[in-house]
């Protein structure tokens, strides 16, 4: 839909021999550091060049657990433009 993106990111974690220690520190290696990232740098970019933008306050996250999960998700991230003119009727939708 023009008001919001899809996308996949894949997180790999390194194989090792024995269980490391969980330690809590700083988080910047999961899946809100990197869309909270994602989030600054578009709105920078946007203020910079004078857009007017904005984020929503949160996010909807879903985990992919296999090949058909994987497919299933990228042939709705495929087919999602087509359903953009059902939006025209909406009122808070970019279609005015």
């Amino acid at each position: 839909m023009p008001d919001h993106i899809h996308g996949i990111i894949f997180f790999h974690r390194p194989t090792t021999a024995s269980p490391s220690q969980n330690t809590f520190g700083p988080q910047s290696q999961n899946l809100a550091s990197v869309v909270r990232g994602f989030k600054v740098g578009v709105k920078s970019w946007a203020t910079r060049n004078q857009w007017p933008f904005a984020w929503q306050a949160g996010y909807f996250d879903r985990v992919i657990r296999n090949e058909a999960e994987l497919e299933k998700a990228r042939r709705y991230i495929a087919n999602n433009p087509s359903q953009w003119t059902a939006d025209q009727g909406k009122p808070d939708g970019v279609f005015r």
